[in-house]
């Protein structure tokens, strides 16, 4: 098999766009939040009374799992972010759903989005609190959306489509 169809599939084109999407729509929000908006100088911000804007760097991963605080601990994380960003383009090449190449451009999107944010600032820049009844879910940014999204599409493929690509029994 050539290299170029290992890097690039039948829906290839629509996963790249989908994720180049993802990434333009987070990097000018987080430029908003950060430059014009100026959500550090703002505090938190009542949008809801379930959703408030905040200002929040996490150093780690999803939940504020493994934090780092050094460069090293900094640059594994965008080493780890980049190449699950790689494996998942490689297996975009490989699928012919449009859901899931739609799906995996979202994760792709969002994965090269927060590993920006952690190469320049040495952590992921997080805005969005939703809190009801005295529960509280974390702070997430648009990547984040975006990831979640996507995975939620590759499960609802995998676990509701994937039957009707399943070989009939004789």
């Amino acid at each position: 098999m050539s290299p170029r169809r290992n890097l690039w599939g039948p829906l290839s084109g629509l996963g790249a766009a989908i994720a180049v999407a993802v990434l333009v729509i987070d990097r000018v929000h987080k430029w908003a939040m950060l430059g014009p908006y100026d959500i550090a100088g703002q505090g938190r911000v009542e949008v809801a009374p379930f959703l408030d804007l905040v200002m929040v760097w996490n150093r780690g991963v999803s939940y504020g799992l493994f934090q780092q605080n050094s460069d090293i601990g900094r640059f594994i994380l965008v080493a780890v972010n980049v190449a699950a960003a790689f494996a998942l383009w490689v297996w975009l090449a490989r699928v012919d759903r449009r859901l899931m190449a739609i799906s995996i451009g979202m994760v792709v999107g969002g994965a090269v989005g927060n590993a920006v944010d952690r190469a320049f600032y040495g952590a992921v820049a997080d805005f969005f609190h939703f809190h009801a009844f005295g529960w509280s879910w974390y702070v997430f940014n648009l990547a984040d959306v975006a990831i979640v999204a996507g995975v939620a599409g590759l499960l609802y493929e995998s676990l509701f489509d994937s039957h009707k690509r399943a070989p009939k029994p004789d």
